[in-house]
This record gives C-alpha cells, sequence and structure tokens, in this order.
C-alpha cells in the first residue's frame, strides 16, 4: 500500500507566487522521513484555462449560449473571441518572464484586444506614466486577463475569481446549507479543470492521505469540490483539511455535513495534529489521542485533543521545501497603481517566518486569543539565515517575504547582522510594528542587509482611539519611525482602518487629515483603508460591551464563526466614508491633490479638522537626544578606509593634517581628524564590520578602545564633527 502523502492548495490564492502553506509542511515532513508530494492546484487551473486550447474552450462553451443576452462588454470580448485566442499564449509567457521583448507591442495600443477594464485607464495614465516599458505591459497585460475573467464570471462560472473561488460561500457562513448545494449540484467551468488537475496529481502521487490547505474564504469551495471528487472516485484515499480558515472559522463546527467531503479537520500549527494523524493511520495511536482535530463519530462532528505531547518547537519544523511547484510558471501581474499591492501580486517571494505569533499581542481587534497570535516563539538569526540559504539553493530566488504578524525588532537586528556576515546578496520586505526600537541606524542596517519594505498599521491615526486599541503607538511615534525608515530608502505602507467603535465622524476626517500630512511629509509611501470587522477571536467580539458596540448577529450556527455584525450606537455612519477615504489616499500615494480641503473627496459635508496643519511637520522636527545604553551594539556599514597624512601652512608654519579616505560604491569622501583619532580608528573600524569570524563591539567596548588608545576626551569626540562625520558615513548604534 501507497504510504506517499499529497499536499494540495486549492484555487485560488496568488497568481504570482506559491502559498507557502504546503511548503511548510512538506519541510517538516521531510525531516521525518515521509515521500510527500505538493501541488498547487490553483495555478494550474489557471494556466489551463488561460491557454489556447483553453480560450478555445470558453468561447465554445459560451457560443452555445444567447448572444443577445450577454452584456456589451461580453458580447465585444467574444466577438473579439480570436484576437484573444491568438494573443493568450504570448500573454502568459510575458507575464512569466519568458518573453520580455513583446512589451513593446503590448504598449502600442494595438495588440492586445481591449473591453472594459482598459476604460480606467483614462483616469490611470498619469499615475503609470514615469512606469518602465516592462512594467506597463504588465499592467496592461493583468487588465486584459481580469477582462477574460469577468467574462467567464458572467457566463460560465459565477464564483470564478483570480484570487479567490467561490468566496462568498465560504465568508460568514454560518450555515453549510449554501455550500452544500453548490457541491451537489455539478461541476461548474472551474471545476471540470480542477477535478482533471486533481486527477493527475493522485495518478502521480498515489497517496494513501491528501491535506488541503485552506487559508482563506476563496479557497474553501475548491477544497471541498476536491473532496467531493475524492471521495466518489478514491474512497480509500483519506482526506485533512487545515490552514487560517479553519483555524480562525471552524473552531465550533457541528454540522456532519462536511465530513461526506471530508475525513479529518485540523486547527492550529498542523506539524503535531498532522503527526499524530499519521500515527493513527498507521495504527500507532487511538483515535482519542488525536491534536486539535475534528472527525465524524457516530454521525456527530466530535473535536479531539487527547494528545500528551506538545507541539513542534518552531526552531525544528525545517526549511520549506518548495520542489514539485511550478516556480517559473506563476504569473507576475501588477493589479492597481499601490506600491505595496504591487510586492504582493509582482515577482516570485520565497516566504519565511521570523517568530511563530505575535510578540505584541493586545490589539483588542485581533485574533489575539488564536494559537498563531498568542504563542510567539522566536528562532535565531543564524537558523533564518540557514533556510535562506537552503531556499536560494533550492529556488534560484533570493527576494523574501517575511509573513511574521510584526516581525521583532532585535530580532530584525540580528538578521540584518548575520546577512552581512554571511555577505548574502537579497531583498527583503515584512510586516512590523511602529515601535520606536526602530531609529534612523537601526533602519540604515536593516537597508544595507537588503530590505526594501515594511508594512505596519497607522489603523485609525487618531491617538484616543490608537489607546482604545491598545496599539502601543501613537501617531507622532508612528510619523518618526516611517521617517526613519524613509530617509534609510525602505518603503513604508501603512495599515488603515476606519469604523472603529466610538469612532466619530471628526475622528474620521481628523484621521484622514492626519494621512494626508504624512504624505505631505513624504514619509509614507502606501497605504491602504479598510473597514473595521468584529471577529468571534477578537477581545472587542469576546466582549463587545466594554468597547460600548452591540453584537446585531449572525446567530450561531453548525458551521462557520467568526465575522460578526455590530451596531456603533456612539459612532457615526462608517460606511458612508468610505468612498471618499479611498479615493483621497489614491490622490496622496501619487503626490498630487495634498493641498485640496478634505471637503473635496466626499459628496456629503463633513466636519472641518481640528488637526493643526503642520502637526506631523512639528514632530518631525522635535528634537530627541541620542542615549547611547553600554550595550548597544556599534556597527560599520560603511565603505573601506584609508589613513593618509597631508602638509598644509597654517601662520607661516608648515602642519600636517590626517584624513580618513571612504570608499563607497557611487562616491568617496573624506574626513579630516586628529592623528591620535585616526591611529585608533583605523584599527577599530576593521573590527566594527559585520564579519563572520567577528564578535560585535558594544557601545560600552567602543569607548573603552577610545580611551585606552587615543587618549582623548571622549565626551569631546561625541561632539566633535569626526563623529558627526562618522555616523554619516556608516558608523551605526543598534
Amino acid at each position: 500500500m501507497s504510504k506517499s502523502i499529497l499536499l494540495l492548495t486549492p484555487p485560488f490564492t496568488q497568481l504570482n507566487t506559491p502559498y507557502p502553506a504546503t511548503a511548510y509542511i512538506k519541510g517538516y515532513l521531510n525531516t521525518m522521513g515521509k515521500s510527500t508530494f505538493q501541488s498547487d492546484l490553483g495555478i494550474r487551473v489557471i494556466l489551463r484555462i488561460f491557454s489556447k486550447e483553453g480560450l478555445q474552450e470558453v468561447f465554445e462553451a459560451i457560443g452555445q449560449k444567447d448572444i443577445q443576452s450577454f452584456s456589451p462588454n461580453s458580447r465585444r470580448i467574444y466577438k473579439l473571441r480570436e484576437e484573444y485566442i491568438q494573443t493568450i499564449s504570448p500573454i502568459i509567457h510575458f507575464l512569466q518572464f519568458e518573453n520580455p521583448t513583446l512589451a513593446y507591442n503590448i504598449c502600442d495600443g494595438g495588440f492586445l484586444p481591449q473591453a472594459s477594464r482598459f476604460e480606467q485607464l483614462d483616469d490611470l495614465e498619469w499615475a503609470f506614466g514615469t512606469m518602465g516599458i516592462q512594467d506597463r505591459a504588465r499592467h496592461l497585460a493583468t487588465l486584459y486577463l481580469e477582462d477574460l475573467g469577468d467574462l467567464i464570471q458572467e457566463l460560465l462560472d459565477p464564483y470564478f475569481g483570480f484570487s479567490r473561488y467561490a468566496e462568498r460561500l465560504g465568508r460568514s457562513a454560518v450555515s453549510f446549507d449554501p455550500l452544500h448545494e453548490a457541491l451537489e449540484s455539478g461541476l461548474s467551468f472551474t471545476d471540470r479543470y480542477l477535478v482533471e488537475e486533481l486527477e493527475k496529481e493522485i495518478q502521480a502521487a498515489e497517496p494513501f492521505l491528501i491535506c488541503l490547505s485552506v487559508p482563506f474564504p476563496g479557497n474553501l469551495y475548491g477544497a471541498l469540490r476536491c473532496g467531493a471528487y475524492i471521495k466518489e472516485n478514491y474512497p480509500h484515499i483519506k482526506v485533512a483539511m487545515g490552514g487560517g480558515y479553519p483555524n480562525t472559522e471552524l473552531r465550533s463546527l457541528k454540522d456532519p455535513r462536511v465530513f461526506r467531503y471530508l475525513d479529518f479537520i485540523t486547527l492550529d500549527d498542523g506539524e503535531k495534529p498532522l503527526t499524530c494523524l499519521l500515527e493513527f493511520l498507521d495504527g500507532e495511536r487511538v483515535l482519542e489521542q488525536l491534536k486539535r482535530t475534528f472527525v465524524l463519530k457516530e454521525a456527530q462532528v466530535v473535536y479531539i485533543n487527547g494528545a500528551k505531547e506538545s507541539d513542534i518547537s518552531f526552531s525544528k519544523i525545517g526549511t520549506p521545501d518548495y520542489s514539485g511547484l511550478p516556480l517559473k510558471k506563476y504569473l507576475s501581474v501588477i493589479e492597481i497603481a499601490n506600491p505595496m499591492h504591487r510586492l504582493w501580486s509582482d515577482g516570485r517571494w520565497n516566504k519565511l517566518t521570523m517568530a511563530h505569533g505575535c510578540y505584541w499581542k493586545k490589539c483588542t481587534f485581533c485574533d489575539i486569543t488564536l494559537d498563531y497570535i498568542k504563542n510567539y516563539e522566536p528562532i535565531s538569526a543564524a537558523i533564518i539565515c540557514n533556510r535562506i540559504e537552503e531556499l536560494i539553493a533550492q529556488t534560484g530566488e533570493t527576494g523574501f517575504h517575511f509573513v511574521d504578524e510584526a516581525a521583532p525588532p532585535a530580532l530584525m537586528r540580528e538578521l540584518a547582522i548575520e546577512i552581512l556576515k554571511r555577505k548574502l546578496k537579497i531583498s527583503w520586505w515584512t510586516n512590523i510594528r511602529f515601535e520606536e526600537r526602530f531609529t534612523f541606524d537601526l533602519c540604515r542596517l536593516l537597508k544595507a542587509s537588503g530590505c526594501i519594505a515594511v508594512s505596519g498599521g497607522l489603523e485609525v491615526a487618531s491617538d484616543r482611539l490608537l489607546e482604545l486599541m491598545q496599539k502601543g503607538v501613537t501617531v507622532a511615534q508612528v510619523a518618526r519611525v516611517a521617517r526613519n525608515f524613509t530617509d534609510s530608502g525602505i518603503m513604508v505602507h501603512a495599515y488603515l482602518m476606519y469604523g472603529f467603535p466610538t469612532q466619530t465622524a471628526q475622528e474620521t476626517i481628523d484621521s484622514l487629515e492626519m494621512v494626508r500630512q504624512l504624505f505631505a511629509n513624504e514619509v509614507l509611501q502606501s497605504g491602504f483603508w479598510h473597514l473595521f470587522a468584529m471577529t468571534a477571536h477578537a477581545p472587542i467580539g469576546q466582549d463587545p460591551k466594554v468597547y460600548q458596540v452591540v453584537k446585531t448577529g449572525p446567530e450561531p450556527g453548525l458551521f462557520a464563526d467568526n465575522d460578526l455584525s455590530h451596531e456603533d450606537p456612539l459612532g457615526t455612519d462608517h460606511e458612508h466614508f468610505g468612498a471618499g477615504l479611498k479615493k483621497a489616499l489614491f490622490n496622496y500615494m501619487h503626490g498630487i491633490c495634498l493641498d485640496f480641503p478634505l471637503q473635496e473627496w466626499f459628496d456629503f459635508r463633513v466636519p472641518k479638522t481640528t488637526v493643526p496643519p503642520n502637526f506631523i511637520n512639528k514632530v518631525l522636527h522635535e528634537e530627541h537626544p541620542e542615549i547611547y545604553k553600554p550595550s548597544t551594539k556599534v556597527i560599520w556599514i560603511g565603505g573601506d578606509v584609508e589613513y593618509k597624512t597631508y602638509t598644509y601652512r597654517k601662520k607661516g608654519k608648515e602642519k600636517v593634517g590626517h584624513q580618513l579616505y571612504f570608499e563607497h560604491k557611487n562616491a568617496s569622501t573624506k574626513v579630516k581628524l586628529e592623528a591620535t583619532h585616526a591611529s585608533w580608528l583605523m584599527g577599530v573600524l576593521l573590527h566594527l564590520r559585520p564579519l563572520a569570524e567577528a564578535k560585535s563591539m558594544t557601545f560600552q567596548e567602543f569607548e573603552e578602545s577610545f580611551n585606552h588608545i587615543s587618549g582623548g576626551n571622549w565626551n569631546d569626540f561625541l561632539e566633535s564633527a569626526t563623529w558627526n562625520a562618522l555616523r554619516d558615513e556608516g558608523l551605526l548604534l543598534v
């Protein structure tokens, strides 16, 4: 009997890179010596449909319908079907970086057939006007694909979507009825491709267990469709489901019909539950000793958590293994003119995590009661760099997205030093909290290690509401930290929220003014507004009265339980503000309309802001003297140093001067200094570089070295032009 395991990501997640869950589990199973296969069914289905043969099938199916019933947009696409069929393969190859010269044809306006998605170009022309030809072509190719997606959704499969499939069936589904009806009603147009690709994977792997990773509501229907096919055609294969969706939505599952499609549903970190499940299937463990697993027992849904063993340490889960995934076949698309969203959708990123969980875990809107947030466990910088090197060797890609809830500043510092020690040339980005610990020096160090962007929660941009959120930051603090990142050359994206409990119209407008000033002072480059959502596992959802809101539904059901509806008696009509906030932000991100009155963005009367027009500017120019702690690390990231003397005349006498010359990648500079300082610095700077064999020097040790060798006055040195010049050149205190 086969003992292989097949890990599947159902349709759909991202077009540009695989969702990492199966790669993480495969990496862990490798440490156990298990035979494991994995597949991203989403990208396989997309590449089947969006091919010459696939589009021929699309248009043949549409041709059997009454064209007069089509929308004008769909009629236009259908009439241009031959143009779409002839261009689809070149476009897919272009988005896979296989045919870069096609960009010239795409951009000349006569190559691609165009439908309604291209109408937005009139509004976005200026936003993409400075883009290179490759980027512009990818944006146009993305619109072309979205036109075809609209056609499929209207005429063949109402559930179709590039990054989600039948999402509305999975979102807030307190009842399983809609999903069950859809699954029992036969295969949709997209489903046929899905089960054909699933069949290929089963034939190749011959598994005894198939694990379905379901990170989002938009993967749930696809997962259950896979389960239905497996149960009908391969009843001997066991089917398990895990991932972000069941972890948050299905914790109180009671509907037995779900188990017509599945055998097991595991919660939270999957490594130990899967280990226990494999032992159970091998006859080495009884059912009652499974870990965090739902099963059907005597026609009832039963949650079993009888295993005594603790979870697998985050440091021992192994390196993610992407083998078996078609890494070169993903599509690098550019959907909208948002810098951070572009990172999400453009290019291939290896996904890694610095720390399991969140070190803060206090935000009242966040699911801090769940394991993936509350169980914080960092790993060492050495282990992270080992995994980086393994993934580069495995994938050939040097881009990394650290998918932490909030990357810890101290660990980021150690990781940056380790990256520099190993002389790794990578690009990376992550999510942060706007901690005061992100000093300008730390940001410079992160930049030197390859950090290109960070995203963090500014949320409501109101100190009263930030305190109510227990966010642990102030608007002024966010502004200073964002400035530190920006001045270091690291892009900053802010998550923005409106509609938080008790938020007034005045606070909403004041938040927008804060955001306007942050962009006007050029410390933010990207942002996104989203409406507050109350969830069952967040402090607000668990005790709404404390936050002066009223839970209005839904009534408890037998299936999902997460998203909650609520009323906010003390707040404003929050949804009323959404369009105006987003329109303003879109313009601010492109550096225009920053001087417009805030009323300009709304078609109803809004209050005037109470925020002083220079609030952020004043915050950024406040004096904050540096405090050097003895344990602070001293790092040199500057260029090569050469010591030279020179002669000059002063009051008729010949004098000898001393200079240090610094060579950088794009410039050379020199610093004048005293002779005793010069000889000391020449020796000490070599030891301050992040080298594999070097031990970091603390500020206290740095001072002791100065006093021992230089013989000068330490405090005078810290106030000297030499010190300031060294700091500019790359002497960092982190």
